[in-house]
């Protein structure tokens, strides 16, 4: 088993790892002298990483998705995790276990496709059942819709990712439709398991996450229309109405133009699948900010370009972490007994106090009761 994990290094350690690079930038320093900028990634999380001296015998010995081991040490920088690597050197793929460098849900992904094929069975209009069967049914769909990530770095980025979005998408249709009497459960399901399908051949993850030649030139949202439609032709008699509703549920599910929407959506079940759709992916991105950056000062995230905005990290906002050497508190004095106090216009008698022979002749004179004088 891969050691260690990203997720498990603490500030201060020095590490000799393995990890997969995700990003590979050379850059200047003020001196002009070059450096390296690296992510570096596990299945657990990424780090960015710093190589700042000896860099230039190893620019060439290694390229983005190669494998490679590191020494160095972890550190804070801004708030979060830094890695300065001192040395490196390139790995063959035969010399790891690639499933420890590859994010994953924490499903087991056959008992998610399990989930998936159950619902579908659920569906009641034959049309739409029978165009599900024929999309998964096809050789390699299935396999591919449990592996694929449901994007490449914003929401559900992880293998498995795109079938336990449709999957929470799923529950959430099966909540809400019922509030509204007018909209068509089935149509909805079809619609949330279909959405996203073109990622299965949008985003690459064979290596690191990244977009196909397709992905890029074409996208997920007409490569899921295309896939749709040539499942139509297949299914005998299907409705061009439906398909056409299908489609648009596809086209308008980013809900406006900005977004890469083609369309908006215009009819009820479209317009609850966007507004389901934006909630799943939004609830991720704020959890996966909220536990990002264990060791950052403080209960704010850093700002989250996706969501426009920091989180506040909830838990550490309503227990704040002890930080190490501060002050305890200290507990108020027990109560003492109230001393008596002297008659009115006679100073205090002191007690329990020794007192020299002229101390008490000299009490004696101020308080009347020198009998000796």
């Amino acid at each position: 088993m891969k050691s260690p994990n990203i997720s498990d290094l603490q500030p201060g350690q020095p590490v000799t790892g393995v990890f997969l690079v995700a990003a590979k930038e050379v850059r200047q320093k003020k001196s002009g002298d070059p450096y390296l900028s690296l992510t570096l990634v596990d299945k657990t999380g990424d780090i960015d990483a710093k190589m700042w001296d000896n860099v230039e015998g190893v620019l060439d010995a290694f390229e983005r998705n190669d494998f490679i081991r590191v020494t160095g040490i972890a550190n804070i920088y801004n708030n979060r995790m830094q890695f300065t690597v001192h040395r490196l050197a390139r790995l063959s793929e035969d010399a790891v276990d690639c499933g420890d460098f590859f994010p994953a849900s924490k499903r087991d992904r056959d008992e998610m496709l399990a989930e998936l094929f159950a619902i579908i069975a659920g569906i009641t209009n034959p049309h739409i059942h029978a165009l599900l069967d024929s999309i998964f049914s096809a050789p390699g769909m299935a396999e591919k819709f449990k592996t694929a990530p449901a994007a490449k770095s914003i929401h559900h980025a992880w293998l498995g990712g795109l079938i336990e979005h449709v999957l929470s998408l799923c529950t959430l249709c099966k909540a809400v439709a019922p509030n509204y009497p007018a909209v068509d459960l089935d149509l909805l399901l079809a619609g949330a398991i279909l959405h996203d399908i073109g990622k299965v051949d949008e985003l690459t993850y064979a290596r690191g996450f990244g977009y196909s030649d397709d992905g890029q030139l074409i996208g997920h949202i007409v490569q899921g229309v295309r896939l749709v439609d040539d499942a139509a032709r297949r299914v005998e008699g299907f409705p061009h109405g439906l398909k056409t509703l299908l489609d648009h549920m596809i086209l308008s599910h980013h809900g406006l133009l900005e977004y890469g929407s083609p369309k908006t959506p215009v009819f009820a079940e479209a317009m609850l699948l966007h507004q389901l759709d934006n909630l799943d992916s939004k609830m991720e991105c704020m959890r996966s900010a909220a536990d990002r950056d264990p060791f950052a000062e403080g209960a704010w995230s850093a700002y989250i370009p996706s969501l426009e905005r920091t989180v506040l990290k909830k838990d550490r906002f309503l227990n704040p972490p002890v930080k190490a050497g501060a002050a305890k508190p200290v507990a108020a004095p027990a109560p003492t007994a109230a001393r008596p106090v002297a008659p009115a216009g006679k100073p205090p008698v002191r007690h329990n106090e020794t007192q020299s022979l002229f101390g008490e002749r000299l009490m004696g004179a101020l308080t009347g009761e020198d009998r000796d004088a």
